[in-house]
């Protein structure tokens, strides 16, 4: 039984290593998220146990890369992190199980085994709100069933409301996680691009699923307007 573990605390993982392989376990350890997809897309593993908070790319990042570029082995995340919200935003993405730290090493052991035994059968992402949807292993936008043209940015935008459909985000918020942290130019390009997507998500088919909060930001409508 193989497993890929990813995790940053080297002493956690390291003891951790050790336990699985008491167990019967073979597993290879790496401790940031670049390391973490080219493994997991170079070899086979039977389960990865993926913590969250990780350096160069956060375990999320590295499970949509994964799912995106058709790796199915079951994932189970470990965090320090327990909200409801980001045990949410895991399974969204395609993870199959979820354990907060510190945890017990035999239920890490029954879980683990309970994935390898379950398999990791193709199931590709998709978000919806309401009848629009965002396939994320195929980069595929559809309202109504009809397919969607979105460019690069459109699309990256879109999926940044669609994961957190309901929630009202702020310009600031969206530029952080669709441009650039560090981006310094004009904050009112987000302006430019929610009418891009209303022109194409909403106009057409009679929707309204792109709100502006006055003063706040943005939210799209769970129900899809």
């Amino acid at each position: 039984m193989r497993v890929l573990m990813v995790e940053d605390e080297v002493r956690l993982a390291e003891t951790v290593r050790r336990g699985l392989s008491d167990a019967g376990f073979v597993v290879e350890l790496v401790h940031d998220g670049e390391d973490a997809v080219w493994a997991a897309t170079e070899y086979s593993y039977d389960v990865i146990v993926l913590d969250i908070m990780l350096p160069k790319l956060n375990g999320y990042k590295v499970l949509e890369q994964l799912r995106e570029r058709g790796v199915w082995t079951p994932v189970l995340m470990l965090t320090a992190k327990d909200g409801e919200y980001d045990q949410t935003d895991a399974f969204d993405l395609g993870a199959d199980d979820y354990l907060t730290k510190p945890f017990s090493f035999l239920v890490l052991i029954a879980r683990l085994r309970a994935l390898i035994r379950r398999g990791g059968p193709e199931r590709p992402v998709v978000l919806a709100a309401g009848d629009l949807t965002l396939d994320l292993a195929r980069k595929r936008v559809e309202r109504a069933g009809q397919e969607i043209t979105l460019t690069p940015r459109e699309y990256g935008l879109l999926e940044y409301l669609i994961r957190h459909r309901g929630d009202t985000v702020s310009k600031l918020e969206i530029l952080a996680n669709v441009w650039d942290p560090a981006f310094d130019g004009d904050p009112n390009v987000v302006e430019v691009y929610i009418r891009y997507l209303r022109l194409k998500l909403d106009a057409p088919f009679a929707r309204h699923s792109v709100e502006t909060i006055r003063g706040m930001g943005y939210r799209l409508d769970p129900e899809g307007g």
